[in-house]
């Protein structure tokens, strides 16, 4: 089941029965895949390696992987993120990982269930986007720790450059959001404009504002809905496309994760 999808990208959730404990015949894809495990357990076999898979491990596949799958277990559920090789190389910086098994901290679980989360809302452009930049970090992309000989000072400098760059960056995104520019309707636009990847601005704006970026261009959406509100806009569903909502329930959810309440209380509150 398809539950986010955008040109080059998608995230479905796949349902495994207990038809075939054995191999399956081979498969072959031509995109980058990062698979979860949210259920169950299940067996993979590529280039002769085989992998145990379970929550707490998942798989990276390459284009072009002849993959068999077995579920000696019984039935799953998967998370499947499929990435054409342009998007790949935009969200990961052309990272080339071997198909391999990959482990899923707790961090990286939490991350693919705020994913899911998501996915649920129809903000697709921002809040999948960002959380799927997240847990690509932590599986394709997973951080190196800080030379520990690396002198306090040099630390020090390096922190303030990095600040420094990100009030920058975090500047111009900012403008490109309130100036409506068309690039600043999703994430991946708008880092292609910055010329940046989406996970530094998407950490950029975290660590600077203390906010993440989702929550920042919600924040300004906001304020434009409770503009029009307050100037007597009636249809819900005509205000919610307009701000670039996914739909009217959305405008609803979020008004109330940032307000409290919903639209029709907030009309109420600006007439009193």
């Amino acid at each position: 089941m398809r539950l986010a999808a955008r040109p080059g990208l998608a995230v479905s959730a796949v349902t495994c029965g207990q038809h075939h404990t054995g191999w399956s015949p081979p498969e072959a894809g031509s995109d980058y895949r990062v698979v979860l495990v949210r259920r169950g357990r299940f067996r993979r076999r590529v280039h002769g390696r085989v992998a145990d898979l379970d929550p707490t491990v998942g798989f990276l596949a390459l284009p072009g992987d002849e993959e068999h799958f077995a579920h000696p277990a019984g039935g799953d559920v998967c998370t499947a993120i499929s990435l054409r090789p342009p998007v790949w190389s935009v969200l990961t910086g052309d990272a080339d990982p071997t198909g391999r098994p990959v482990y899923i901290d707790a961090r990286v679980d939490l991350a693919h269930r705020r994913l899911l989360r998501a996915a649920s809302t129809g903000d697709v452009d921002f809040a999948v986007v960002e959380h799927l930049v997240t847990l690509l970090a932590g599986t394709v992309l997973p951080g190196t720790p800080l030379d520990r000989a690396q002198d306090r000072a040099a630390r020090d400098r390096a922190a303030r450059d990095r600040a420094a760059r990100d009030r920058l960056l975090v500047d111009r995104a900012r403008e490109a959001i309130r100036a409506d520019d068309p690039a600043a309707g999703g994430l991946l636009p708008l880092a292609a404009l910055l010329d940046v990847s989406p996970f530094r601005l998407s950490r950029a704006f975290s660590r600077h504002l203390g906010v993440s970026l989702t929550r920042y261009r919600n924040r300004v959406r906001v304020e434009r809905a409770l503009d029009r509100l307050e100037a007597g806009a009636a249809d819900l569903a005509a205000l919610a496309a307009d701000l670039g909502f996914a739909d009217q329930a959305h405008l609803c959810r979020t008004m109330r994760d940032q307000l409290g309440h919903p639209p029709s209380a907030v009309r109420r509150l600006l007439d009193t």
